[in-house]
């Protein structure tokens, strides 16, 4: 008997349900009704029924056929619910058909939504860093005017607050911890396409070593003078 009913069981099959249609029903404006209302559609539409009655509906839940046709009256006229009409070729009739896709439309605006808020988030985190990370390397609180170009480079110039923290370790790397030489730097990596910290970091490599050529300071000079790092110029690069 036990095995019976679990092959009724499996025969029934099974529908998957979205987690965001359960997650984000009420912030699309549906009620719970109209959440389960949804999801008995679904169901109807998975098992090749795609125009189920309202007393077909009803009968899955606890809304009488007249509160199910209100429900979907007013899900069609609010957008979240579609209808289509499609062709039967062998009987050259047309019929109609609920379709779920404008629910789905909206929840994935929904998901996109709240991709551009943690993004959004995420960078307001990342540009605050920016701030705390120049104020400890420089040992002091930054002037009005130094937070007002930490801001253009971001938000006019559009550079990352990756890779400004890249430029900063690079004008400390080269003892010259000032807004200037940092700004200069920034613009050396856009004109020469730098758009990530390990670009950025390759092409200081690249940088310094054409520096040292370029003097003929050699390792052995810097020890001989007391140097703890050799005086990279991005001024004069």
């Amino acid at each position: 008997m036990n095995g019976t009913l679990f092959e009724r069981w499996m025969a029934e099959g099974s529908v998957s349900i979205p987690n965001m249609l359960v997650k984000t029903y009420k912030k699309i404006g549906l009620t719970d009704n109209e959440c389960m209302l949804f999801i008995q559609l679904h169901v109807f539409v998975e098992s090749g029924n795609y125009f189920p009655t309202p007393v077909e509906l009803s009968e899955r839940m606890s809304a009488s056929s007249n509160d199910v046709s209100s429900m979907l009256r007013s899900l069609i006229g609010r957008g979240v619910l579609g209808m289509d009409q499609y062709e039967d070729k062998e009987k050259g009739v047309y019929f109609e058909a609920y379709t779920l896709q404008p629910l789905w439309n909206r929840l994935l605006q929904c998901l996109k939504e709240e991709e551009q808020i943690q993004k959004e988030v995420q960078k307001e985190n990342q540009e605050q860093n920016v701030f705390v990370l120049f104020e400890k390397e420089f040992g002091r609180p930054l002037s009005p005017m130094e937070l007002e170009t930490l801001k253009i480079w971001m938000d006019e110039d559009q550079q990352s607050p990756q890779l400004i923290l890249s430029a900063l370790k690079e004008s400390v790397l080269s003892g010259k911890l000032n807004f200037r030489y940092i700004d200069r730097i920034l613009f050396e990596w856009k004109k020469n396409g730098i758009t990530s910290p390990e670009a950025a970091k390759m092409y200081g490599e690249k940088f310094r070593v054409r520096q040292l050529q370029r003097t003929g300071q050699q390792e052995q000079t810097r020890k001989d003078s007391g140097l703890k790092r050799p005086a990279y110029n991005w001024l004069e690069s």
